[in-house]
């Protein structure tokens, strides 16, 4: 199996200044929180907790067809930031598609019936973000997730703390399959999401 990209905290920061929105905040909720492609195109705003700064993971939607999480460890609530739980917000109060039961990214092209494809907003918009930020490795959707899982290794995190942030069925899948151990200090993690939403923290 071919080892996966990883974005760099400055590749990140390069990639997510030249993404539009919506794929910008679902860039962020990928890169900082682990959901899936299917788990974050499935997001409605009945699935997100402002108040205690959770994400209910209900849906995985996969060409457009709704169904449950990946499996039973996948349905469980997500640790959301408060400056990622900030964009979420600012994207609900410019959007048209807002209610309770509104994707969170929704398709105007569907009247918000429907969330965006993904692979279409990749391609059309995230491709050529890539190729703007000057990156040369192959990033999609699970990039994302692969950027979130480099965070928490990084952080010294036990094996089980990641599998259930990763919401692994066990911790077999953490270490064979995502596992990049590098040292370095704890809150790394929230310092990194500061410099990237532009909060003015620099690195610990």
């Amino acid at each position: 199996m071919r080892t996966p990209d990883v974005l760099t905290p400055e590749e990140i920061m390069a990639l997510l200044k030249e993404l539009p929105e919506p794929l910008r905040t679902a860039a962020e909720l990928g890169a900082f929180t682990g959901l899936r492609r299917g788990e974050l195109i499935g997001l409605q705003w009945e699935d997100v907790d402002f108040e205690n700064l959770v994400i209910h993971v209900r849906r995985s939607v996969v060409m457009m067809v709704q169904g449950a999480p990946k499996a039973e460890a996948s349905a469980k609530d997500v640790p959301l930031d408060a400056a990622l739980a900030e964009s979420l917000l600012k994207l609900r109060l410019v959007g048209p598609y807002n209610r309770e039961t509104d994707w969170v990214f929704a398709s105007p092209t569907m009247k918000g019936k429907q969330p965006l494809w993904p692979g279409t907003l990749w391609r059309r918009y995230g491709r050529p973000a890539v190729k703007t930020a000057k990156i040369q490795k192959r990033v999609g959707f699970h990039t994302f997730r692969h950027r979130y899982t480099t965070l928490l290794t990084q952080n010294n995190e036990e094996v089980k703390l990641v599998q259930e942030l990763l919401r692994h069925a066990n911790s077999r899948i953490t270490l064979d399959l995502y596992a990049r151990r590098v040292c370095r200090t704890r809150g790394w993690h929230k310092a990194l999401v500061r410099m990237v939403l532009n909060k003015g923290e620099a690195l610990a």
